[in-house]
């Protein structure tokens, strides 16, 4: 019974999403594969939905009509999941910003006690390439204004690439995750630290993406910043 499900939302990733998809289920480990697309008016769920016949039983797709946000896309994907008892459930970029022989490394922190293991860019041995410094500055400024205020210890605290054991997604109360933005990744991990899970972080190469468009804007860094103090008097669970 395979184990393993990485999620992947996507929106406009026809350039990067075949490349992904045949990287991360030719990996040593047999992982799974569900990809989350909002609607994407490029063709990507099309691209999916051919390879799903040299994949089967390991690629899987969920289609949504509209763009609704980073954090619902994830929340669909984690219900889906733990529908069907997967153990270990993965959050990942489609850019190669996360490099996918990573998973096995994510995988192992939480077979060998972690319950949340975060791809982390600011441990000893964690990295950042193709990034503006002034970039690299504002994220990791942005990690220690989370850290102070919301008194947790991670050093990443907004990273995107994670592995939860599934007892904490069926801990989390999904209806009271309320940010689908940047600031679903940090109130993802805050939920988990005030629910008393062992969060480990595994150093990663950060590299920026070279197909594709960001999604990155000022409206997410925004509801980021604020949402912050928000989480800081948010009752959890």
């Amino acid at each position: 019974m395979p184990d393993s499900l990485v999620i992947i939302p996507t929106f406009n990733e026809k350039d990067n999403i075949e490349r992904m998809i045949r990287k991360v289920l030719t990996l040593e480990f047999s992982f799974h594969l569900l990809i989350v697309d909002d609607g994407s008016p490029d063709g990507t769920a099309d691209i999916v939905k051919r390879l799903m016949g040299e994949f089967p039983k390991r690629l899987f797709i969920e289609e949504r009509k509209n763009k609704l946000g980073l954090g619902t896309a994830y929340i669909h994907g984690f219900k889906w999941a733990l529908k069907r008892n997967y153990d270990y459930i993965f959050e990942m970029d489609c850019d190669f910003s996360h490099n996918p022989d990573d998973l096995i490394h994510l995988r192992e922190a939480c077979v060998n006690g972690a319950d949340m293991a975060i791809g982390s860019r600011y441990v000893d041995g964690g990295k950042i390439e193709n990034w503006p410094k002034g970039r690299v500055l504002m994220s990791f400024y942005a990690s220690i204004y989370v850290r102070i205020v919301l008194g947790v210890q991670i050093h990443d605290t907004t990273a995107g690439f994670k592995c939860y054991k599934r007892k904490v997604l069926e801990k989390i109360n999904f209806d009271n995750i309320k940010f689908v933005g940047y600031a679903f990744q940090i109130e993802m991990k805050y939920t988990a630290y005030k629910l008393g899970f062992k969060i480990v972080e595994v150093p990663i190469t950060f590299t920026d993406r070279i197909e594709g468009v960001s999604k990155m804007s000022k409206g997410i860094f925004k509801e980021a910043f604020w949402g912050v103090l928000q989480m800081r008097f948010k009752k959890i669970n």
